[in-house]
Parts: C-alpha cells; sequence; structure tokens
C-alpha cells in the first residue's frame, strides 16, 4: 500500500513539476515579445511604454464606440 502511495505521489509530482516548467517557459517567452515589441516601437516611431499603455486601456472603449456608431 505505502509503495503504491509513493508512486503515485510521485507521478503526481512529475505532472504539477512539468506543468509548472510549461507555463514558466510560456509566460517568459510573452513577457519577451511584449517587451520586443515595446522597445521595436519606441527605437522605430517614438512611441514610449505609457503611450502604448494608455492606448491599450482606452482600446474597449474605442471598440464600443466604432460598435455603437456601426449600427
Amino acid at each position: 500500500m505505502e509503495l503504491v502511495l509513493f508512486i503515485a505521489a510521485g507521478v503526481v509530482s512529475w505532472l504539477v513539476f512539468t506543468w509548472l516548467l510549461r507555463v514558466v517557459k510560456t509566460t517568459l517567452k510573452t513577457a519577451f515579445l511584449v517587451a520586443s515589441v515595446v522597445m521595436l516601437l519606441q527605437i522605430t516611431i517614438g512611441v514610449g511604454p505609457h503611450q502604448l499603455w494608455q492606448a491599450v486601456t482606452e482600446l474597449p472603449q474605442q471598440l464600443g464606440q466604432l460598435l455603437s456608431n456601426q449600427s
């Protein structure tokens, strides 16, 4: 009984560990991609992080206005 429990705990631990590694890997890839886009925008057209964040936060309102004007 203890051997089965030990093996099950090992399998569950391994699954959680591999899932955690995938999450961390995906998070780092996304963070790197966002940083690259922000840096590219800043270098090429002079748009800073603050301006970009402001545009992102205003996006739902602008989309709502766009959709209400089309009706």
